[in-house]
């Protein structure tokens, strides 16, 4: 539990030093058409997190309907390690996201690093709220794919390796922008 506070909050402290003095102009830059600007990699982050939400919820309030295929422990693991494995930040190979975590392609998210901010705390609330859930070793469905299925622990694992993975994406723009400056 401490872990992902921690890891959290410290991924939001790389985000606010080093997008935090950008302007609106920066932030939405982008090197072409085909990549996205750090706001948009921001609004991705934020669309993609806050899919978990509901899952969450529907587990606390018992509302949630095991899925067939998360009886087969193997397969939970399976999941769970594929999908991480494939958001670490040192894995190169460049993935489609689902249309439902796309951002938009106008620059209307404006403040969006203190919108990114103000999820942090939100996420990191559901992730303190979940603790009797991790222990309980619960399964849930990708936000994407209800067959894919893993346990909240390794959500919590993508979710962070996830925003790693972005943040350096993001990083690495900036330094793009710097040195066409």
């Amino acid at each position: 539990m401490q872990e992902f506070t921690h890891r959290l909050d410290e991924l939001t402290l790389k985000f606010k030093k080093t997008f935090g003095q950008l302007s609106e102009r920066e932030i939405h830059w982008k090197p072409d058409a085909d990549s996205w600007s750090i706001a948009q990699n921001l609004e991705h982050l934020i669309l993609i997190n806050e899919s978990y939400f509901p899952l969450i919820d529907r587990v606390r309030t018992k509302n949630h309907k095991k899925p067939f295929i998360a009886r087969f422990g193997f397969l939970v693991n399976f999941f769970g390690k594929v999908i991480l494995k494939s958001v670490q930040p040192e894995t190169t190979k460049k993935t489609k996201t689902f249309s439902i975590w796309k951002p938009s392609e106008d620059n209307t998210s404006k403040d969006i690093l203190a919108r990114f901010i103000e999820h942090q705390e939100k996420l990191k609330q559901k992730i303190l709220g979940a603790e009797d859930l991790l222990k309980q070793n619960v399964v849930i469905s990708s936000p994407a794919n209800p067959k894919i299925v893993y346990k909240l622990d390794a959500a919590f694992k993508i979710i962070l390796a996830h925003e790693e993975r972005h943040f350096q994406q993001a990083k690495k723009l900036l330094e793009i922008q710097n040195s066409n400056l």
